[in-house]
């Protein structure tokens, strides 16, 4: 796959993933500030002086841009997803290096009102078969917070494999947090794909 190409839409049974642009800043703004208190706690804090994209449209652009530019240059590939033509939430390869090590690290979010019925799951089916089948990927690590019940029903799900607890291992809120890292590499997914795509992808 060309990797200086626009972000492709990727599309799922119920989901379509694609790339957020300028214009979604009014559906994205809404989400993010209804969602404000389920979503900040498992999040790094701001850099001090950076704007918060959901309070500011000129921030909004510049993150669209940034993300424009990792998948100009491979190193990350961002997606909003949406179901019914409505946001709902964001899914990302974070991190993509090349080289011997062939991985990215994915990270999620959804609304709180869509959260249990399975849309991010099926979005991260949706995202390792692109990074596994398009960009040729061999691993991908999730990691999550140990007490973030409803990220992690997202892997135990798909039933993806937990690598083990890494101590103090990011920064979220403003306090260092250990984190379990789940992971699925290429050699799992050609052996699960067609199980995979056919529970959460073809119709």
């Amino acid at each position: 796959m060309n990797e200086l190409a626009d972000i492709p839409n990727l599309q799922g049974r119920r989901v379509t993933l694609r790339s957020l642009k300028n214009e979604d800043f009014i559906q994205w703004q809404e989400v993010r500030l209804q969602n404000h208190d389920w979503l900040t706690k498992w999040e790094p804090l701001r850099s001090p002086g950076q704007k918060d994209p959901a309070k500011d449209v000129n921030a909004f652009e510049a993150r669209c841009r940034s993300r424009q530019r990792e998948s100009q240059l491979g190193t990350g590939w961002g997606f909003g997803v949406f179901t019914d033509g409505n946001f709902i939430g964001e899914i990302n390869l974070n991190n993509v290096t090349r080289g011997a090590f062939q991985s990215s690290h994915v990270g999620y979010w959804i609304a709180q009102d869509k959260a249990g019925n399975s849309y991010t799951p099926e979005a991260l089916v949706v995202l390792m078969r692109f990074a596994f089948e398009e960009l040729g990927l061999h691993r991908l690590q999730i990691s999550i917070v140990p007490r973030n019940l409803s990220s992690r029903r997202v892997v135990e799900k798909l039933n993806l494999r937990c690598e083990g607890l890494s101590e103090k291992y990011l920064e979220i809120a403003g306090t260092w947090e250990d984190h379990l890292r789940f992971a699925v590499t290429s050699e799992e997914w050609v052996r699960r794909a067609d199980d995979l795509i056919a529970e959460w992808i073809k119709p």
